[in-house]
């Protein structure tokens, strides 16, 4: 017994060791391949069509939840049905938490059939305790679905997409193709994709850590300057094909040379994507861990500015370092994050003024992602970066649109908050983002007392009859 429990044992061994050899060679091929047309700039286009696959696979998935859904609700409303016969129904008044609602509907219908007042007067719902359930519950829906709390969390999507952290609550048992269907992808993505695209961002890493270290050691010159736009494209084509990015760059001749770009902010992988298609300075919050290790090797290359949110008088040096990087037209254009930390890519919430003070001319980006593919939004608040760059390296893909913007220009007779905010504005109108003046801090911070007042007012308003 015990010797042939080894012999199995050996037998798996030898046999995994002859599959690892047997796909170690095609794997890597096709890191080499991968890495190559990344240096150029190239694609085969393989992407695109394994996007085009799971759109239809989605498109599928759709149609047997509607199915589904319907059966359901034909089988709810069956029993429905029978209950109905067997019980006699209660006819009861309206609602009474429809309070101001029915005062207003029977008033008009008194007017519209020419009754005096006496003879309308018993329509008139009087008050009672329990009228203010209906304004205690939607006091309660605003606090649990207001429009800034919901910004700082997932998106939850209207069709499933096999990803069961996009949607938890729906049981796999339920459609036994579904399940089959959820098994495969869980393969694919777990075992074929996730460690070649591992493979990749390790390579692009190192290759950003190797590439700046060396670039640092050089004098300043034009040399210098292209040697880093070079070595930081492929690297961060390398980092989006280990996403199996897809991105689409729209009005490519708005594209900035120099100067200031700002965008709205999803994830810190809106870095990468940006930087496929062009070499920008950073600014922003110095990190640690994962993170700050990329800050400091792209240090060694360029000029970018790190600083501490905590200290002000970091604040007056970046500004000033802001003004002297735009104010040397050989110098990358630096790309700045207003709104100064990530939201859900449905909203664009109020930018800072701090870079509308530095420059008159601003250039804007407006990033969309694809929900259907894998959420980009990084909530720092429940997962580290690990965590979240495991989530993007084990979703489907990252599929995005990336807008350039005409350049914007500050008029005399604006300031600085007005100028963010008509940019803020151009941004989300051309990415289909809610526009939101509420300050994205929320998420750390506590409301303003003024704030909350204003709604109390308008429910007291509410509640009174005259």
């Amino acid at each position: 017994m015990y010797d042939s429990l080894l012999k199995m044992v050996f037998l798996t061994e030898q046999l995994l060791i002859t599959l690892l050899s047997f796909l170690f060679l095609p794997v890597l091929i096709l890191l080499l391949i991968t890495i190559a047309l990344a240096s150029v700039g190239k694609s085969l286009g393989i992407r695109r069509r394994y996007v085009a696959l799971l759109l239809r696979v989605f498109e599928y998935i759709g149609t047997k939840l509607v199915d589904q859904q319907e059966n359901e609700e034909d089988e709810e409303s069956d029993i429905e049905e029978e209950k109905v016969n067997q019980e006699q129904i209660i006819e009861t008044e309206s609602s009474i938490g429809e309070t101001g609602h029915v005062i207003k509907r029977d008033f008009a219908i008194s007017v519209s059939q020419g009754l005096t007042r006496p003879e309308w007067e018993p329509l008139k719902k009087n008050f009672e305790l329990s009228d203010i359930c209906h304004f205690s519950k939607c006091g309660i829906e605003a606090i649990i679905e207001d429009d800034v709390t919901k910004r700082f969390n997932a998106h939850e999507l209207e069709s499933w997409n096999l990803l069961t952290r996009s949607n938890k609550g729906y049981p796999l048992t339920k459609n036994i193709r579904l399940t089959v269907l959820w098994c495969i992808g869980f393969f694919v993505r777990y075992v074929l994709l996730f460690p070649f695209r591992l493979a990749l961002a390790i390579i692009g890493i190192l290759w950003l850590i190797v590439s700046t270290a060396f670039i640092g050691y050089l004098p300043p010159s034009r040399f210098k300057r292209c040697l880093n736009q070079y070595a930081t494209l492929m690297c961060f084509r390398l980092l989006a094909r280990s996403c199996s990015a897809v991105i689409t760059f729209h009005n490519e001749q708005n594209k900035a040379k120099n100067g200031i770009v700002v965008a709205n902010h999803t994830s810190p992988i809106d870095v990468i994507v940006l930087s496929c298609d062009n070499c920008y300075a950073m600014v922003g919050q110095a990190q640690g861990g994962l993170l700050g290790v990329l800050q400091r090797a792209m240090g060694r290359a360029t000029a970018h500015v790190w600083f501490e949110r905590s200290e002000m008088k970091d604040r007056h040096l970046v500004a000033k370092r802001l003004k002297e990087h735009v104010q040397d037209a050989s110098k990358l254009p630096m790309l700045i994050f207003p709104e100064g930390t990530c939201i859900n890519n449905t909203s664009v919430m109020m930018f800072k003024k701090g870079s509308f003070e530095v420059a008159t001319t601003i250039y804007p980006v407006a990033i969309k992602y694809d929900l259907r593919f894998g959420d980009a939004f990084w909530d720092s608040s429940k997962h580290g970066m690990v965590s979240h760059l495991f989530n993007i390296l084990t979703s489907w893909a990252l599929v995005c649109d990336i807008w350039y913007l005409q350049p914007m220009v500050k008029t005399e007779r604006e300031d600085a908050v007005e100028f963010a905010n008509r940019v803020k504005r151009e941004i989300a109108q051309q990415g289909g983002l809610v526009d939101l003046d509420w300050d994205g801090q929320l998420k750390r911070m506590q409301a303003k007392e003024a704030w909350k007042k204003k709604p109390q007012e308008q429910y007291s308003n509410m509640l009174k009859v005259e």
